[in-house]
C-alpha cells in the first residue's frame, strides 16, 4: 500500500457539521461561570484533599479484614454478668460464622475439584474429601442439631453432655 495517498482519486466528503463563527462580540457568561465555580469550590477542594493524600501516604496502613478481641467464652463469666453474656454470644455467633466459612470454602474446593479431574475424581480427589469429612463432623460436632436458634448456651450445654459422654465410655472400658 502506498503511503501517499491521491487525494483526487478519493475525495473525501464534505463534513456536515457547520463551524461556528461568532456572530456577537459580548462573551459567553458560561465562561466565567464555571471559571468562578473551579476557583471558588474545586480549587480549594482538590489542595485539601491532595495535602492529605500526601500525608497519608507517608505512612501506609494495610487494613486487611477487622479483627475482634477474643472475650471470655461463656463458661468463663461470672454469673448475672449480663455484659459477659452478650459478649460471649457475640464471640460464639462471630466463631459460628467463620466455622460455616470454612466448611463453605472446603466444599467449593471439593467442587473444583471433582469438575475438574472429571472421571478420576475418587482417586485425585481423595485429600479433599477427607478434609471435607474432617471439616464436616467438627463442625456437626459443635453446631448441630441447636437449629436456627441455637446460642452460646445450648451449644456450651451440648458439649457438656458429649464430654460427659466421653468420659462415661472411657470409665465403662476401663
Amino acid at each position: 500500500m502506498p503511503e501517499d495517498h491521491d487525494w483526487e482519486a478519493y475525495k473525501v466528503p464534505p463534513t456536515r457539521t457547520p463551524v461556528s463563527e461568532r456572530t456577537t462580540s459580548v462573551p459567553n457568561p458560561a465562561n466565567y461561570f464555571q471559571s468562578a465555580f473551579n476557583y471558588v469550590f474545586d480549587t480549594p477542594v482538590t489542595f485539601v484533599r491532595e495535602w492529605i493524600e500526601r500525608l497519608q501516604s507517608k505512612n501506609k496502613f494495610y487494613y486487611y479484614h477487622q479483627k475482634f478481641r477474643r472475650v471470655p467464652d461463656l463458661s468463663e463469666c461470672l454469673e448475672g454478668d449480663y455484659l459477659c453474656y452478650y459478649e460471649a454470644e457475640a464471640q460464639w455467633r462471630r466463631d459460628r460464622m467463620v466455622d460455616q466459612e470454612i466448611v463453605e470454602i472446603v466444599r467449593e474446593r471439593m467442587a473444583a475439584c471433582k469438575q475438574r479431574e472429571g472421571p478420576n475424581q475418587f482417586q485425585n480427589c481423595a485429600k479433599e474429601m477427607e478434609l471435607l469429612a474432617q471439616v464436616t463432623k467438627a463442625y456437626q460436632d459443635r453446631y448441630g442439631d441447636l437449629g436456627y436458634h441455637g446460642n452460646a448456651r445450648t451449644c456450651l450445654m451440648k458439649q457438656k453432655h458429649r464430654m460427659m459422654e466421653e468420659r462415661k465410655a472411657a470409665q465403662e472400658k476401663q
